[in-house]
């Protein structure tokens, strides 16, 4: 580091939002430690960012690191340029956010010590804003065709319905479910474990382009930064404290997607699952997750019910077609089901089956013989030809 970049961190924070000189602080950390590093964290929340960079590039010894670790911080500090990194992302039309600003989200807060040192941000809107409102869709890389279907469905209909749609930008479900929201011109936040200006994966550099101008992405790593596989498990946490909620689609046991939702139930929020096919080793996982820890959803008004406001987000009720013997008052419905499909009954019969007088069963049986539903033959009645298609009335099953 040089001595001009030292000087930046002279003046110590306060309390608000950041000062330049803490922004530039913790813009040195991104670049010093991984996502999600307890450690630097809690300096971080004991010391301060400025005093911890000054600690680093000083060679101090700080506490609950051992001196190999040490060791990297500082190497890695020696080369950090803050402005250089801040001037890189303003360039793209990006930012650099802390805690403390007006935009972070402070449902984030809850990780704790793993919380991140902030997010480098490239789009538009309002990040806190957006995240009040938001679930997310995770799932295989290598999902199905069923898979791919489920989570674009999902979250064209989630963003219809004014929801922000928040995934990994990673092939698959991931992918499906971006371009499910962009579709219908809905939100989307994509949380790369990469820089923000970094394509990756590579087939995706359309995709991410997209999500960056309409909608938001967002990561903990520097510009130019390339994933690691740590660092796309240390991905799942943010996207399991921003959202109100995680629906996994397909996933193996070993699957990053249930690491998310896991994390998602620790942090109190909610995890869904959407199942598959018993055959099918992509669902292994999301119904170990039904069995215990999750809630089954197949649309997105089941997710909203779930995640949105309590009376405000209801899933309609889910029932069959409506027929026209569902709108028969009670007695005359039990009637009915008392006229044989077969043969016909005289009324006496028909009233000691259907346990009603039989006047008031004579007076019934006009009333469904009006209604197209009973003929009468003689002293006998019977179902009209329509419903004798399909099978005595008593005998089947409602519909």
């Amino acid at each position: 580091m040089t001595d001009t970049l030292f000087d930046l961190f002279d003046t110590e924070g306060t309390a608000g939002p950041p000062s330049p000189e803490e922004r530039l602080a913790r813009i040195a950390v991104t670049r010093i430690a991984d996502p999600g590093d307890e450690i630097v964290g809690a300096w971080l929340r004991e010391r301060g960012s400025q005093e911890v960079v000054r600690a680093l590039v000083a060679g101090e010894r700080l506490p609950r690191a051992s001196e190999r670790r040490l060791a990297g911080y500082r190497l890695r500090g020696q080369r950090v340029d803050p402005a250089r990194d801040l001037a890189a992302a303003e360039a793209l039309g990006g930012r650099f956010i802390c805690p403390g600003d007006p935009e972070w989200p402070g449902q984030l807060d809850d990780l704790g010590d793993q919380r991140p040192y902030g997010l480098w941000v490239r789009g538009r809107p309002s990040l806190r804003m957006w995240a009040l409102r938001s679930v997310a869709v995770v799932g295989a890389r290598a999902c199905t065709d069923y898979g791919a279907h489920m989570a674009s469905r999902l979250a064209a209909d989630l963003a219809e319905a004014g929801w922000i749609v928040v995934s990994g930008a990673a092939y698959g479900i991931d992918g499906a479910a971006h371009r499910g929201a962009l579709s219908v011109d809905g939100a989307t936040v994509g949380v790369v474990a990469c820089g923000v200006d970094v394509p990756y994966p590579p087939g995706h550099a359309e995709l991410i382009g997209r999500i960056g101008e309409q909608g938001l992405l967002i990561g903990e790593l520097p510009p130019g930064s390339h994933p690691t596989r740590s660092r796309f498990v240390m991905r799942n946490r943010v996207i399991a404290a921003l959202t109100r909620g995680t629906v996994v689609v397909e996933a193996q046991y070993r699957s990053g997607s249930l690491i998310t939702a896991r994390r998602a139930r620790q942090l109190g929020r909610f995890v869904m699952g959407v199942p598959g096919p018993c055959t099918s080793s992509l669902s292994q996982g999301v119904h170990e997750l039904l069995c215990g820890e999750a809630a089954l959803v197949t649309d997105a008004r089941e997710v909203a019910e779930l995640v949105g406001s309590i009376g405000a987000d209801l899933a309609p009720e889910r029932r069959g077609p409506v027929v026209a013997r569902d709108l028969l008052p009670a007695d005359t419905a039990r009637v009915l089901e008392a006229v044989p499909g077969q043969g016909g009954a005289d009324g006496g019969q028909i009233a000691r089956s259907a346990g009603v007088t039989t006047d008031d069963t004579l007076g019934r049986l006009y009333e469904l013989q009006a209604l197209g539903f009973v003929e009468r033959h003689g002293e006998r009645w019977r179902l009209a030809a329509l419903n004798r298609a399909d099978g005595p009335v008593g005998e089947r099953e409602p519909q």
